[in-house]
């Protein structure tokens, strides 16, 4: 195959990664700054144009869409689906997993396990969106926040209060939702390829912090995960379309709860802890897709 990934930076491991393996199986890689790309839309050829050359002899595209350009990059990944080449994750369900709280309405209405979580527009109602989720503690979240950015926990009423009002003054879009203290500063990390889970790693926060990300120095460990926790992460994948991702979950009193579906899910920690090729693994459950796809 010939397969292009979509990457603002082909230095990054996870870009790099996907480059090797594929390689090593094979098949030629480009990778694409998905922001130098520009489009031909027409009804008879639609194409994409990239360093003056139209990019029309792709088999397969790799999408590594960052938070911060998913419009833009959503885009360009629904024009090579208009040209028929097979995806990695599709453009629809990337933008339904960016959007938290259309993600979690989604889920919550196929009965997947969530944390109580409250939205709401009026700063009249903060008292009673604090009530809806339980009272503090509790963890306030905005909507465009990536990596443990702009999440802050109240370990109290009025402290929430305070954050809530503070986010919407800023016209910011916020998440409230309960905090499961049982988890104890760890999530689990499970990396989803179709209908397995390949992979999966527990993240515990540093001391002084309730955010796991490694990018906010929490530590990994390879974890066992239940039955039911791989059933619930690849149920969430099926709920929003994605046949890659990385399905964040917190182990509760009331079983696993899902706090995000990573639509790019990074391969560093995930590989660096279990030793396990999920690149490799990515590759070949793409060349299974696009045989698939071009099944007549």
């Amino acid at each position: 195959m010939k397969i292009g990934v979509l990457s603002r930076n082909i230095n990054l491991y996870s870009t790099q990664r996907l480059v090797e393996a594929a390689q090593a199986r094979g098949h030629q890689v480009d990778v694409i700054d998905t922001l130098k790309c520009y489009m031909d839309i027409t009804s008879k050829k639609p194409m994409v144009h990239y360093q003056n050359r139209e990019l029309f002899d792709y088999n397969a595209i790799i999408p590594r869409i960052g938070a911060s350009i998913t419009f833009y990059g959503a885009a360009v990944l629904r024009q090579f689906e208009m040209m028929g080449v097979t995806t990695l994750n599709e453009s629809v369900p990337i933008t339904r997993a960016r959007d938290k709280l259309r993600s979690l309405q989604l889920l919550s209405r196929k009965g997947i396990g969530l944390p109580i979580t409250g939205f709401a527009h009026n700063t009249s109602m903060t008292k009673d969106l604090i009530n809806l989720v339980g009272g503090a503690p509790l963890v306030i979240k905005l909507l465009e926040g990536t990596q443990g950015k702009g999440v802050v926990l109240a370990e109290t009423d009025k402290a929430a209060e305070s954050v809530i009002d503070a986010f919407r003054e800023l016209k910011a879009n916020i998440l409230v939702q309960e905090f499961i203290s049982e988890a104890n500063g760890s999530d689990i990390r499970c990396f989803v390829i179709g209908d397995k889970v390949v992979a999966a790693m527990m993240r515990t926060a540093k001391a002084g912090e309730f955010r796991s990300n490694l990018h906010r120095g929490g530590s990994a460990q390879e974890v066992e995960i239940s039955k039911k926790e791989k059933d619930v992460a690849i149920s969430a994948c099926k709920v929003l379309g994605l046949s890659v991702a990385g399905v964040d979950l917190l182990r509760s009193k009331r079983g696993p709860l899902i706090m995000e579906v990573n639509s790019s899910p990074g391969l560093n920690g995930i590989e660096t802890v279990t030793g396990i090729d999920v690149a490799g693994l990515v590759i070949k459950f793409l060349e299974t897709k696009n045989k698939n796809s071009n099944v007549t």
